[in-house]
């Protein structure tokens, strides 16, 4: 006798819907098509100035941005994020930044063997905090680095790069500041000062700046807390511990500027949130992104590829916030428009359009140029020759080819402008003709 399950049967569960994490955003079309026209200007740019693309990989061994990035930093204290590979008991971290991978690369692969390099990255970066409008815990950065050159005629040659970009891009109202942090030992008496100064007024130090006060009271000179303004004001300033020749490099860096017309505004507390800094350093700063106006920074860091295990060799350059060019893009209203194809493909409804001609006429077209989008779909869901319409219109077309049965017959594609000028005019092209159809095409 069979047994009887009687037990009611469950409905199975639907699946849990998954999202991305909390600060790391999907890029979706059109607004992709703003990036890939960013990091394309970005590219022509660099080529103009002979840089080079280098292209690191987003985990680096832990010990790497603990030794560069100092550890009493915002970033290796609180942001990264770090993890023990479970295989071999590795410590790795996600990229909070790009220079050091990049002075890494260098030392690893032996790039300055044969002199200086010009280098240009692109790519995500990674930090653990509070996601805001222009700052993401998954964020994109572009950066230039020089490495091997010393002199501040380079120093000026990376602001330049910079400045022109801003140019390139058409924006406006970005400022320049600059500072200079002098050599280690100028910043070792300034260091001492800095601490008995801060000791004399423990009383008016937030919990930041205590913890910071003997172990990098650099950046208590760097805090936001409105409270401590005044405080900082008045601490000692790096200017007055200066020798003569960090004070001739940045004269000679503000005299080259001078000369080729870039403005700038001296900053005394200038200082960036990295260890690895010595001499100029320098931000890209707006008033129209709110609290996070910094849209481009960086300055030499001179001692970093010993640092990291290479010969003593020079070092300058730069990163800029993707989200943050882009959003100022939007703000300046100098977004491109979305991209749009030359043709749009219209099939009519039924069985008797033989696809094999039309594919082929599109993928010639295709071969020489022409951007095509065809309508697929099939049967019921083409869509009626309207509904089509609609769609070649809102794709930003110039044209509509339309592939009916006649017109295939006699081996022709009916065409119809869609706009500017002869807008809702039609004309016929031979399929046999694809480089003939494709000149006359890419007239727009």
């Amino acid at each position: 006798m069979q047994e009887q399950n009687d037990a009611p049967q469950r409905a199975p569960k639907a699946p849990t819907r998954l999202v991305a994490v909390k600060g790391m955003n999907d890029i979706l079309p059109p607004e992709s098509a703003q990036w890939e026209w960013l990091e394309e200007t970005v590219r022509r740019l660099m080529a103009r100035y002979a840089y080079r693309n280098i292209r690191t990989p987003i985990v680096e061994p832990t010990p790497l941005f603990v030794r560069s990035l100092g550890e009493v930093t915002d970033i290796v204290e609180k942001e990264m994020y770090s993890f023990v590979d479970h295989l071999n008991g590795e410590a790795l971290t996600l990229r909070p930044e790009a220079t050091a991978g990049v002075v890494r690369a260098a030392v690893e692969h032996s790039l300055l063997y044969e002199g200086g390099r010009r280098l240009y990255y692109m790519g995500p970066m990674f930090r653990h905090e509070r996601p805001q409008r222009g700052r993401y815990r998954q964020f994109h950065q572009i950066g230039a680095e020089v490495l091997g050159f010393s002199g501040p005629e380079i120093d000026a040659e990376v602001i330049l790069l910079a400045t022109a970009l801003w140019r390139e891009l058409g924006l406006e109202g970005i400022r320049l500041e600059i500072n200079t942090l002098g050599q280690p030992a100028e910043r070792v008496a300034h260091r001492k000062a800095l601490i008995e100064y801060f000791e004399a007024h423990q009383d008016l130090l937030d919990a930041d700046a205590r913890r910071r006060l003997h172990s990098n009271p650099l950046r208590i000179l760097d805090t936001k807390n409105p409270d401590m303004q005044a405080l900082v004001e008045n601490a000692p300033k790096l200017t007055e511990f200066l020798g003569d020749a960090s004070q001739r490099y940045f004269e000679t860096l503000q005299q080259l500027l001078d000369s080729v017309g870039v403005s700038y505004r001296l900053n005394p507390r200038l200082v960036r949130g990295m260890d690895y800094y010595n001499l100029t350093v320098f931000e890209f700063v707006t008033d129209r992104l709110g609290a996070q106006g910094t849209v481009c920074g960086g300055g030499r860091y001179d001692g970093l590829i010993e640092q990291i295990g290479g010969k003593p060799a020079p070092a300058v350059g730069w990163a800029l916030g993707v989200e943050r060019i882009l959003e100022l893009l939007r703000e300046c209203d100098r977004t491109p428009p979305p991209p749009s194809p030359d043709a749009y493909a219209i099939i009519p409804d039924g069985d008797d359009i033989p696809m094999g001609p039309v594919l082929g006429f599109l993928e010639g077209l295709r071969g020489s140029g022409v951007a095509v989008q065809m309508h697929a779909a099939s049967g019921a869901q083409r869509g009626s020759m309207k509904s089509q319409f609609r769609r070649a219109d809102a794709s930003g077309a110039l044209y509509a080819l339309i592939f009916g049965p006649e017109e295939l017959a006699r081996g022709e594609v009916s065409v119809k402008t869609l706009r500017g000028e002869g807008a809702g005019s039609q004309f016929l092209l031979p399929l046999s003709d694809v480089a003939g159809a494709a000149v006359r095409l890419r007239q727009r």
